[in-house]
Order: C-alpha cells, then structure tokens, then sequence
C-alpha cells in the first residue's frame, strides 16, 4: 500500500469504536492483543479503517447452556 493510501486510511480509536459499534476499550484490548495494527502519529494512536472493517472476531469461549 502506497504510503499516501496507509494515511488516508488511518482513523482515531474512537472513530473504529463507533464503526464496530463496541466500546473505545474494547478496540485497544485488540490493539493491545495485536489483533489490530496501530499507528502512532504525532503521538495519537490510529487504527487503519480498512483492517478496522473485514476484522473477523475469534470464535470461542464457552458456548451457551443447554436448555432443560
């Protein structure tokens, strides 16, 4: 990706929060779980939007009871 593109696509944590629909936190545990690329930018940390987008969640956990 051509480096003019990469910045055209960079978006501040909140705006990816609001774009998932889940909590700023909530994108910085993905950052944090290099699950996300981030990228510092005058200090400010920016996600690319179009990772941000096609990001698929991991499958897993417990699953769900069973019902009686």
């Amino acid at each position: 990706m051509k480096k003019g593109n990469r910045m055209d696509d960079l978006i501040s944590i909140a705006e990816a929060a609001r774009l998932r629909g889940v909590t700023p936190s909530a994108i910085r545990d993905l950052i944090e779980r290099q699950r996300l690329d981030v990228e510092v930018v005058g200090g400010r940390r920016f996600v690319l939007r179009s990772q941000v987008l096609t990001f698929k969640p991991e499958v897993g956990g417990r699953g769900r009871k069973a019902a009686k």
